[in-house]
Formats: structure tokens, sequence, C-alpha cells
């Protein structure tokens, strides 16, 4: 199977870390947003939101939206729970991830790292740290009370929130005041297959 992606978009970690984790074997497609590698023709016939990540099976079927295709991958593994309520509240958190915390983590950390921080989008930049604080600190109440976000054990919650939170200080945040949220990362970052962002 192929992945197009950007090994330096959280949305695109995220599988390239599901994949390490999984030893699953997949061509990594490396893909350039910034030159518009994504809206070349034959990349939005694998995908009409010419957004990555991307994946395409051997068979020639593409999924898209990052969630989605951890989701998959880790499909019968232990990163994705059988029972229907934790299942549940796996995806409860990937919600969260996409409409609570990377809006604002991710967007600033873009604002930040990709553009240089523009004096046109630093107003834009500020105003997304509220809402990013907000995020971390109900990842950190979760996270006092259990190892990871859905229990005690890693899921694909994980990773989704995983990947924009440890380069959130990319995009302004930090993260010293948010104990339970730090043990986390390092616990992450002590799977045996663990890779990093590059």
């Amino acid at each position: 199977m192929k992945v197009y992606g950007d090994m330096v978009s959280g949305n695109c970690y995220k599988v390239a870390l599901t994949c390490a984790l999984l030893e699953l074997e997949h061509e990594w497609i490396a893909m350039d947003i910034l030159k518009g590698d994504a809206r070349s023709e034959e990349f939005i016939a694998k995908n009409p939101n010419a957004k990555t990540p991307t994946l395409e099976l051997t068979s020639g079927e593409t999924l898209w939206e990052s969630n989605a295709i951890i989701n998959y991958l880790a499909e019968s593994s232990d990163l994705m729970p059988t029972d229907a309520w934790t299942k549940a509240k796996v995806q409860q958190w990937q919600f969260f991830e996409q409409y609570s915390h990377e809006p604002f983590i991710a967007v600033a950390r873009f604002i930040n790292k990709y553009l240089g921080l523009p004096e046109d989008r630093k107003a834009e930049y500020e105003s997304k740290q509220e809402g990013g604080h907000k995020a971390l600190a109900i990842m950190e109440q979760q996270l006092q009370q259990t190892p990871y976000l859905v229990g005690d054990q890693l899921t694909t919650a994980d990773i989704s929130l995983y990947a924009y939170t440890h380069v959130a200080h990319e995009g302004g945040f930090d993260l010293s005041s948010y104990p339970a949220i730090n043990t986390w990362m390092e616990r992450i970052q002590q799977q045996e297959k663990y890779i990093g962002m590059e």
C-alpha cells in the first residue's frame, strides 16, 4: 500500500506512526503541500479533497482523513478496542482532536512553522492560544486519571492527539504546566516501534 503525506504534518505523522507501531509495510510518497503537490490532477483523482494523508491500497482503493486511515490500519490490533463502548470513546477523542484541538494547536503551528509568523497572520496566531490551552487542559484532566486517553491501553485516540500535542511548542504553546500530558508523551515515545516526526 502507499501513503501520500508530508512528515512535518501532524495528520500525516499519525499514519506514519501507526504504520511503525504495527510494522505495516508501505511505500511513503512524500508530498510538498506548499508547492501544490496535492493539487495535481493525478492526486485529486485519488483524493478529491486534495489533502494529505491519503492511503492507497494495492487494490487501487483510496481512503482519506487521517483518523479514518489510522482506525482502518489499526483494526484487529491492540491499538483498536473491540467493544463498542471503548471504540466509541476512541472516536470521541478523535472528534475532539479534529474540532477542539487541531483547529487551534495545528493552525498556530502552521502559521509559525510553515509560514514564519507573517505580520498579517499574527493576530490569528494569537487568537488560537486560548482554544489550544482549553484543549490541553481537557487532556490533562483525563490523563491525570488514566495512563492513556481511553484507559490503560494505547489506542489510536492517543496517536491522534499525540501528533500535534508533542509539537505544540512550535505553535507557541508552553507545555510545562501540563505534567500528565508530558508523562503521557514520554510513555508513547517509549513504545518499542516508536518513530519521531522528521
